[in-house]
């Protein structure tokens, strides 16, 4: 395509079809400042190997990014599992128990807790309230993870991950979308070096894709690490410890999967969050359909033995609108 004639179009489908995502591999891209559904969360434009990047109008400006997106290969995919040896290293003997009671007192003041999808009082957090957040994550940076137990470790980075995004939207505040931070070129704050521990540097995406998947391997972590979005799992309304991390997963991935942002089934049709699509291979390596098997191990009864017959598609969805409550 003739990169003017590219340019024209994509303000004319800014113009006419606002906060809409447009994707064809290999073609266009086209990307608003809200309503990012179809897009997998923590992407990078950087990651596509792209010849071509032009960007119509700006985001913090107009409420809205277009973008023309040139490639002779273009996979929207979120991020892999990679493994990074340098933090599969704990200490069994380890008797170190991590305090994380600062983290749930700002939780007690401030989460909305709701059966539809719990909220954050982002606007109601007090000057005082986010000195003691930076103080508790000031606390966990200067922890070593390594002289901790491995049970320990995973409530750490939980705990963690969760706190730096609290802290970053509130950095911020007011915005619509957690995706509204960061350079032009990225897609969210999540390739941002914005901690460190152990004298590294890290994201939020080294934390989640390089720490947390790749050492325990266990899909129930997309549930426990909040993006601050609608659609995401819910940011739980209790810290994360040695102790409750096996059963508060648990009892997270039951309460996803029996909220419409999660699961649902209505006229004949299935629902189900893009986690289940964007990272399908942490619950199966089966396609759609072993989504659907996976589904029935969490979901109510009821819904397991409809799932059990249904064999047509599943239509996915999300929202990146900010979690925020008054």
């Amino acid at each position: 395509m003739n990169i003017p004639v590219a340019f024209q179009a994509a303000t004319l489908l800014a113009a006419l079809v606002p906060f809409r995502v447009f994707a064809h591999p290999g073609h266009i891209v086209f990307l608003c400042s809200r309503g990012f559904a179809h897009l997998p969360p923590r992407i990078n434009l950087k990651s596509f190997g792209y010849r071509a990047f032009l960007v119509v109008s700006s985001r913090r400006k107009w409420s809205l990014l277009a973008a023309l997106l040139l490639a002779s290969s273009l996979a929207l995919a979120a991020p892999k599992s990679e493994y990074w040896a340098l933090w599969d290293n704990s200490d069994p003997a380890s008797t170190v128990v991590v305090d994380h009671s600062p983290w749930q007192a700002i939780l007690n003041e401030y989460l909305v807790v709701r059966p539809e999808g719990n909220g954050f009082r982002y606007a109601q957090v007090s000057a005082g309230d986010q000195k003691k957040l930076k103080d508790y994550l000031a606390t966990l940076t200067a922890i070593d993870p390594h002289t901790l137990s491995k049970a320990e470790q995973k409530a750490y980075w939980i705990n963690l991950y969760n706190a730096l995004t609290v802290n970053l939207i509130l950095d911020n505040y007011p915005l619509e979308s957690i995706t509204d931070i960061g350079p032009w070129y990225s897609f969210g704050p999540w390739d941002m070096e914005i901690t460190r521990v152990a004298g590294q540097d890290l994201t939020l995406n080294d934390i989640e894709h390089r720490i947390l998947r790749p050492l325990w391997q266990d899909e129930r972590i997309h549930y426990a690490v909040n993006c601050a979005s609608i659609g995401c799992p819910d940011l739980a309304e209790q810290a994360f410890t040695a102790q409750n991390t096996d059963p508060m997963l648990n009892a997270l991935a039951r309460r996803f999967v029996q909220q419409q942002k999660g699961v649902s089934l209505a006229g004949g049709r299935l629902t189900a969050s893009r986690i289940y699509e964007w990272y399908q291979t942490d619950f199966t390596d089966q396609g759609d359909s072993g989504v659907i098997v996976y589904l029935r191990t969490v979901v109510p009864p009821a819904l397991a033995r409809q799932l059990r017959q249904y064999n047509g598609r599943i239509q996915y969805q999300y929202n990146w609108a900010l979690n925020a409550m008054q």
